[in-house]
């Protein structure tokens, strides 16, 4: 088998209080790649989208992680990838993590399922450290394996599949872009002790929530008092997003990544779709171009539609 299509879709990180530990799968949007085997060991790559994306393989969040690939195993092989993006660039639903994450799990599928998927986060973590200048997995994570994830660690890598309850995510991306880097630059270096025993207890609690199918513990847990507080100055009308859509029935909900999308939870299709009004009209009256999804959870992660063998 030489080529093979793939569908990456986006991914939640940090899932509120979970920051750098806990992600979420989507159904949609997604990305779709076309990757082929060629003969000589190099990673050329195509943009199939109006997107200004790197061609350099190395400054590429796709190519970064199928070099190491390379570079790592002895086969006289190369990547050659066109990247469809229908997940905008800066837009906290995890962009770079599905480039990474659907090369990586590409590149597996053609070499014969060689890597584990612990393997596949590893290399694929390489492409969020060209994006945000870190290696982080709560977006590769959840996009490689699907469902929910927790990294417990990352060095070493352990990664924890979460299951959870059927849940609709409605999610608003207001058009405007936070990068990554610039929002972990103004996040404090120091917690105070009281703030991280607040965290620490939310982050429990909305793992136990989502095992126990606790709705009501999900929605208690889904509070961020150190890394919201800092965000969400960069995003106009989150504060009243959030607010209206919990009046509305949504269990919670907060910064998607690094921003500027938003995300809520709901139990069900008629309070998610209730919840993408609120989320229309406040963007609306704000006169901030915005895209909305009313999704679920994507419990199959990065899928290949073609090329089987």
């Amino acid at each position: 088998m030489k080529e093979v299509k793939i569908y990456s879709p986006a991914t939640i990180a940090n899932l509120v209080c979970g920051f750098d530990v806990l992600g979420l799968c989507l159904k949609e949007p997604c990305d779709i790649m076309h990757i082929k085997l060629m003969d000589e060991k190099k990673v050329v790559i195509h943009s199939a989208d109006g997107y200004n994306l790197p061609s350099d393989p190395a400054q590429n969040t796709a190519g970064a992680p199928l070099l190491e690939i390379l570079a790592e195993t002895d086969l006289q092989i190369g990547f050659d990838v066109t990247i469809e993006k229908h997940i905008k660039p800066g837009s906290g639903i995890g962009s770079s993590a599905a480039s990474a994450a659907g090369a990586v799990v590409a590149a597996n599928h053609l070499l014969g399922n060689i890597f584990s998927k612990e393997d596949m986060v590893r290399f694929a973590m390489f492409g969020e450290k060209v994006a945000s200048g870190v290696k982080h997995a709560d977006n590769i994570a959840p996009c490689i394996y699907g469902g929910i994830t927790l990294i417990r660690s990352i060095f070493p890598l352990d990664i924890v599949a979460i299951p959870a309850p059927q849940m609709l995510i409605t999610v608003v991306h207001p058009q405007i872009e936070v990068r990554t880097s610039d929002a972990r630059q103004i996040l404090r270096k120091e917690v105070l002790l009281k703030d991280a025993i607040k965290q620490w207890g939310n982050v429990a609690g909305l793992v136990a929530g989502f095992m126990k199918n606790d709705y009501e513990l999900i929605g208690r847990s889904l509070e961020d008092v150190i890394i919201e507080p800092v965000r969400s100055m960069l995003i106009p009308g989150f504060d009243e997003v959030k607010k209206r859509c919990k009046e509305a029935g949504a269990l919670g909900g907060g910064i998607s990544g690094s921003g500027p999308s938003i995300f809520m939870m709901s139990k069900d299709e008629a309070t998610a779709k209730k919840v993408e009004l609120i989320m229309q009209d406040i963007y609306n009256r704000i006169g901030l171009p915005h895209h909305t999804y009313v999704t679920t959870i994507n419990n199959e992660g990065v899928r290949i539609v073609n090329g089987e063998k």
